[in-house]
């Protein structure tokens, strides 16, 4: 627990020092068309730590994530990307490719909570398709930067050749946002 412990105290200093050295009297401007939509793709990289219980340790991996912002406060989300779950003393490391949707709430300002629900496609020989679940809140700067934590659980198939049982992960999440 001491490794999660200080995943979270990292990034939650992380976030607070981004959040209050931007805290000046800025003007908020928003990415948005003529109609109150915007459109977004973001570039982000990912890394997670395991409970011990787990039979993973820890992941890493990329993806690529378009927003589709439908007012100043709700965006719908899909991505796709690469991940890398590697297991403790390396009984199993599991690859797959990622594809969720899902939606964000800007509670406060930038601030989001965002969840979302997907599938693990895995990519060695005889994986089975996960069940991917995750929940968590983040911060999306005016520059484009946006950094977010978050649980991921996953449900694996039993028959799968890379079968782990239900697990999940504390993850962090650093991206750039591209306005289209």
């Amino acid at each position: 627990m001491k490794t999660i412990t200080k995943l979270f105290a990292t990034a939650l200093t992380a976030f607070a020092i981004f959040t209050t050295t931007n805290l000046n009297a800025q003007e908020m401007t928003t990415m948005s068309t003529n109609n109150g939509m915007a459109f977004k793709v973001g570039v982000g990289l990912n890394g997670g730590l395991f409970r011990k219980s787990s039979p993973m340790e820890y992941s890493y991996g990329a993806d690529l994530k378009l927003q589709w912002d439908l007012t100043k406060d709700v965006a719908v989300t899909a991505s796709g990307g690469y991940a890398k779950l590697k297991g403790r003393n390396n009984a199993l490391d599991f690859d797959f490719i990622p594809a969720k949707g899902g939606v964000k709430v800007f509670a406060i300002e930038r601030m989001y909570l965002a969840a979302e629900a997907g599938a693990g496609f895995g990519i060695e020989d005889g994986a089975k398709t996960n069940f991917i679940y995750t929940g968590g809140l983040g911060y999306e700067w005016n520059n484009g930067l946006d950094i977010g934590i978050r649980y991921e659980g996953y449900v694996n198939d039993s028959s799968s050749t890379t079968y782990f049982r239900q697990t999940g992960q504390y993850a962090v999440r650093l991206a750039y946002n591209f306005k289209l």
